[in-house]
C-alpha cells in the first residue's frame, strides 16, 4: 500500500527525494521517491556510502519534496573550450 501511495505522491510532486550534490565530480544526484522524510533520511547513508566508494568528494545532502526530471545532472563547464584552427608557420631561414 505504501508503494502505491508513494507513486501517487511522486506523480503529484509531493514525494520526498534525497538530493546529493558533489564537488568532485561536479554533479547533482536524486534518489527516491520516498513516502516520507523519515524513509528518505534512513536511506541517505547508503547513497552517501555508494557515492563515496565511487570517488565522490564534498557531498551536500538535501531531503525535499520535488519531482526531478533527471536523476543525475552533470554541472556544465564554466568555460567553453574553443578549438579554432591555428595556422602553422614554417620556421624562417
Amino acid at each position: 500500500m505504501k508503494e502505491i501511495l508513494t507513486r501517487i505522491l511522486n506523480a503529484l510532486g509531493k514525494a520526498y527525494w534525497v538530493k546529493i550534490e558533489t564537488n568532485q565530480p561536479s554533479c547533482t544526484y536524486y534518489f527516491g521517491p520516498f513516502f516520507n522524510n523519515k524513509d528518505a533520511q534512513s536511506a541517505q547513508a547508503g547513497y552517501l556510502e555508494d557515492l563515496s566508494q565511487e570517488g565522490a568528494v564534498d557531498m551536500k545532502v538535501d531531503i525535499k519534496r520535488c519531482k526531478p526530471t533527471e536523476l543525475t545532472i552533470l554541472a556544465e563547464q564554466e568555460e567553453s573550450l574553443d578549438f579554432k584552427s591555428i595556422p602553422i608557420f614554417s620556421p624562417q631561414s
